[in-house]
């Protein structure tokens, strides 16, 4: 399998390095707008091959993408990243431009390609990689979902003061720090629901920390997170490379699913060798289905400024 993530910035390369080390994928690209930038991380990941173990071949190329011809899968997370104090909408007027070039540039030498959209605002990135490229609607996927529900499961253990590998639980909905919904009533410890150890009031706290994740990191970084994004996309490019059919909540286009339409948003997706191979419609509560509409009109209203 042949992957390209575009840009080489730490999400970027964080994504490049989870890939290669799984050892699933035969070849990935690398490729960035900097001179010599992606060549050399490219190099540098290559030098840890032998140390852990991995026989991926990384190549970094600067703005040619004759030599993404061919890729299976295609990451987008070139744009540029969150300051502290910025929201994801914030971004839109220069990552539009950024996503909709390459998705075309993309497609036009991997017409099979799955593009995965890493880029904020996330659930509009990919309506836009949808509407520019054309392409069928389970070939682009916004991977915020996935994250969202990993952070959500690191703020659950940490109340729970138990192993992440006890929990589970997903977040739907938009990828904005006031659109995701954390599904508390559905977490769960080893089949358990967290709501037999967790207060309802503590519920509310980890909903909140999760809906705050990003901003939270990016405070503290000065900039956008990436160990975790690029593990994230890791995962999902893992699920289509070896069509493991994982469930993932991620963004992908409805098309009256959950009562939605003409929108990219959060929902739990099977993952496969066809990228998203069937939405899954769980049964919400009235409550979640009114957040949900509620994120849904928010997406629209920054779709809106395309």
């Amino acid at each position: 399998m042949k992957v390209t993530v575009v840009g080489a910035g730490a999400v970027g390369a964080s994504c490049a390095e989870y890939i290669a080390i799984k050892n699933f994928a035969s070849e990935v690209v690398l490729i960035d707008i900097k001179e010599g930038f992606a060549e050399g991380k490219a190099m540098d990941l290559m030098q840890t091959a032998s140390l852990m173990g991995f026989d991926t071949q990384i190549t970094g190329v600067t703005n040619d993408y004759s030599k993404t011809a061919g890729s299976d899968v295609a990451v987008i997370t070139s744009g540029i990243p969150r300051k502290p104090g910025m929201t994801r909408e914030e971004l839109i007027g220069i990552n539009a431009g950024i996503v909709k070039t390459v998705s075309a540039s993309l497609v036009q030498y991997s017409p099979n390609v799955i593009i995965i959209v890493v880029s904020n605002p996330m659930d509009t990135m990919a309506y836009l990689a949808h509407k520019s490229t054309g392409l069928p609607k389970n070939r682009i996927i916004g991977m915020g979902g996935a994250l969202d529900s990993a952070r959500f499961k690191f703020r659950l253990a940490e109340a729970l003061g138990c192993p992440q590998s006890d929990v589970d639980g997903m977040v739907i909905a938009g990828h904005s720090d006031t659109g995701m919904l954390p599904l508390t009533r559905l977490a769960v410890r080893n089949s358990v629901p967290v709501s037999e150890f967790l207060s309802e009031e503590k519920l509310a706290e980890v909903a909140e920390a999760t809906k705050v994740g990003g901003a939270t990191l990016t405070k503290l970084l000065g900039t956008s997170a990436w160990y975790a994004p690029g593990a994230a996309v890791s995962s999902m490019v893992q699920a289509i490379a070896c069509d493991t059919k994982k469930m993932f909540p991620c963004s992908a286009l409805l098309e009256g699913e959950y009562g939605l339409k003409d929108i990219s948003i959060g929902v739990p997706c099977i993952i496969g060798k066809n990228g998203i191979e069937k939405i899954v419609e769980i049964e919400l509560s009235d409550a979640e289905k009114a957040k949900l509409a509620e994120s849904a009109d928010g997406v629209r209203a920054v779709n809106n400024l395309l």
